[in-house]
């Protein structure tokens, strides 16, 4: 029997030691509970007022981004509203040059050497109204550029070197500093 009594007092002796443990611990919690709490009622009021200014002043300044993105998008349409409309003039434009370009010059037909001066003054009021409206030709004179030149077909020449520009087939145009179409050209072997 003294045996069994020995294992009930250690079994007993380790129930009040863990109990102890126990209590030791929630009073470590309790009084880590009460560090982190405030002191008073006024330091609490101090911290939440704290996070509400921080919670105040980030939303402000989300709002002064999202106000200014707004702004430049709204400047970007305005300023490039017309794109569209400059985009389908473009045909008209390659029309009257094919319409220049096929009535002979040195034509004896008075008839023809009216129409092609009636074609050339409308040809000539567009080119002013494009350039009005910062609508320009795309240049050919700094060699081919994949951004603003659309390379269709490559010919042998002797006159380019490789990769030159040999002939436009079709102009090209920006708007202001977008491009509204590449230039067809042919480009040397």
């Amino acid at each position: 029997m003294p045996k069994k009594r020995d294992r009930q007092e250690e079994q007993e002796i380790l129930q009040e030691e863990n109990a102890a443990s126990q209590e030791a611990e929630e009073q470590t919690a309790r009084q880590e509970e009460r560090d982190d709490a405030p002191e008073t009622v006024e330091e609490g009021c101090c911290e939440a007022l704290k996070a509400c200014e921080d919670k105040y002043l980030r939303m402000h300044a989300e709002f002064e981004n999202i106000k200014k993105r707004m702004e430049r998008e709204k400047e970007k349409s305005v300023a490039y509203a017309q794109e569209a409309f400059a985009k389908d003039l473009l045909p008209i434009m390659d029309a009257l040059e094919l319409a220049i370009a096929s009535i002979p010059e040195e034509s004896e037909d008075e008839h023809l050497q009216k129409l092609r001066e009636g074609v050339q003054l409308t040809l000539d009021n567009f080119v002013k109204t494009f350039e009005k409206h910062h609508i320009k030709v795309v240049e050919i004179d700094e060699g081919f550029d994949p951004n603003f030149h659309d390379a269709v077909m490559q010919v042998d020449s002797d006159a380019h070197e490789s990769g030159e520009i040999v002939q436009v087939l079709q102009k090209g145009y920006t708007y202001k500093e977008r491009l509204l179409r590449p230039a067809m050209v042919s480009v040397a072997k």
